[in-house]
């Protein structure tokens, strides 16, 4: 395990260094000085997404979805509790693909809800559709740091 991780805020996208050793979720911006960790989605947009995929440490499980998907609809309170329970192991991010088409369009996303999992600037897995709670659990541990 590195000495410090990588977490970028997910309120001003700036890339903070947190000692391994400190409790995660304690942790505050350096720029902003908000929690790095509030047990929410944060939802972002591509250019915020990519940030995000290319300076963190953490596993990162992004959801892309629309607000017309039912099928969407129905995966956002798994999402949300996800991240509830699951932070600090991942960042969990929410990417609306109506307004974001350029970076569904990047990571192939032909079907919604799409949920992917980037670790080290990299999808390790992804899924379409409706997901439970325990795939989501296996991934923040199998891809976390």
């Amino acid at each position: 395990m590195p000495e410090k991780l990588r977490v970028v805020c997910p309120h001003c996208d700036a890339t903070n260094a947190v000692p391994a050793d400190r409790q995660p979720l304690s942790a505050k911006c350096g720029r902003c000085h908000d929690k790095l960790f509030k047990g929410v989605p944060a939802a972002l947009d591509g250019a915020r997404t990519r940030k995000h995929i290319r300076n963190s440490d953490l596993p990162l499980i992004i959801d892309f979805w629309a607000a017309w998907c039912g099928p969407c609809r129905a995966m956002a309170p798994i999402f949300e509790q996800a991240a509830l329970t699951l932070e600090p192991k991942a960042r969990f991010i929410k990417v609306d693909v109506d307004a974001n088409p350029d970076i569904a369009s990047e990571y192939s996303v032909q079907g919604i809800p799409a949920l992917l999992v980037f670790k080290n600037g990299q999808v390790v897995a992804r899924q379409a559709g409706v997901t439970d709670l325990g795939t989501l659990r296996s991934w923040a541990e199998q891809f976390r740091s």
